[in-house]
């Protein structure tokens, strides 16, 4: 599982001054973040405000992506959701061209049962033509997949190959670590917590910052995975009060200020989110410049 060590950079998706997806601006990120560095690219997870598309326009996306990328870096697909039967049908017809694993989040709103977040995996695992990472994001999804629902997943099913987690819980971090099969890949789904999650041996992150600062965030991740967690400290602590920012209005709406000013996309967003204030996007912009 080698290809899913390291960085990954969930993609914002660009829409440009009428709201219509830009996809000149997207091959301008996945250029972006693979010219600097990152190791694979997630397309239409949270990040990617997947739950304002249509169908349509996600089907477009994701051929976007895999013919701009070129088979230059693995591609994960986000493919997730609270229907479990509606979630199974998308993935058995989904165009897998140019993709290798499909990242898909834990049931929202429904707050399932540990045995109904289960079952509703198994039923993916099955009929899944590529490997499938869980997503564990409490704080999204209103219920957490427990260290022993991820490992009795990961042991169950060999397509099952790693869990985004983004719960926080060091405790959950610490007996995924003990619990799991030696090549299931524990990834952090929260920026500002990688290395230290990478410290108790989680693969690395699945990053929002990392789509304006992707040299940044792929650095600190090569240093932790060549263990030299001294320089790699001080990588982590100069992306401390970015990653505090970006994430203070919402995601992606702080990623996309920084991107706009970096010339990528324009700041765009679709309701209900909106863009940062203009005091935070000031913010945004002035650690930017320091940090570049």
């Amino acid at each position: 599982m080698n290809k899913f060590n390291g960085s990954g950079v969930a993609l914002v998706t660009p829409f440009d001054k009428n709201g219509a997806v830009d996809f000149d601006a997207l091959k301008k990120i996945v250029n972006h973040v693979i010219d600097e560095g990152i190791n694979y690219l997630v397309v239409l997870g949270t990040t990617g405000e997947t739950a304002t598309m249509t169908t349509e326009e996600k089907s477009k996306v994701f051929a976007s992506v895999a013919e701009f990328n070129n088979n230059r870096v693995p591609l994960v697909a986000g493919i997730g959701g609270n229907d479990t039967l509606a979630i199974a049908a998308y993935i058995k017809n989904f165009d897998t061209n140019g993709y290798e694993a499909i990242l898909s989040v834990s049931p929202y709103y429904n707050r399932p049962t540990q045995e109904g977040i289960y079952q509703h995996y198994k039923m993916l695992a099955e009929i899944s033509p590529l490997d499938l990472i869980l997503y564990n994001v409490p704080g999204r999804t209103a219920s957490n997949m427990s260290a022993e629902t991820i490992c009795r997943l990961a042991k169950d099913f060999k397509n099952i190959i790693g869990v985004k987690d983004a719960c926080g819980n060091f405790d959950q971090f610490n007996q995924i670590m003990r619990d799991k099969p030696e090549d299931f890949l524990l990834i952090s789904g929260d920026d500002p917590i990688t290395l230290p999650m990478m410290a108790v041996g989680a693969s690395g992150i699945i990053s929002v910052i990392g789509n304006a600062l992707p040299k940044q965030v792929a650095n600190m991740v090569d240093l932790c995975n060549q263990g030299d967690f001294k320089n790699a400290i001080k990588v982590h602590l100069s992306l401390i009060e970015f990653s505090r920012l970006a994430f203070l209005e919402g995601n992606p709406a702080g990623v996309k200020a920084a991107l706009q000013y970096l010339g990528i996309c324009e700041n765009v967003l679709r309701l209900p989110l909106v863009k940062v204030s203009s005091s935070l996007e000031s913010d945004i912009i002035k650690e930017l410049k320091k940090l570049n």
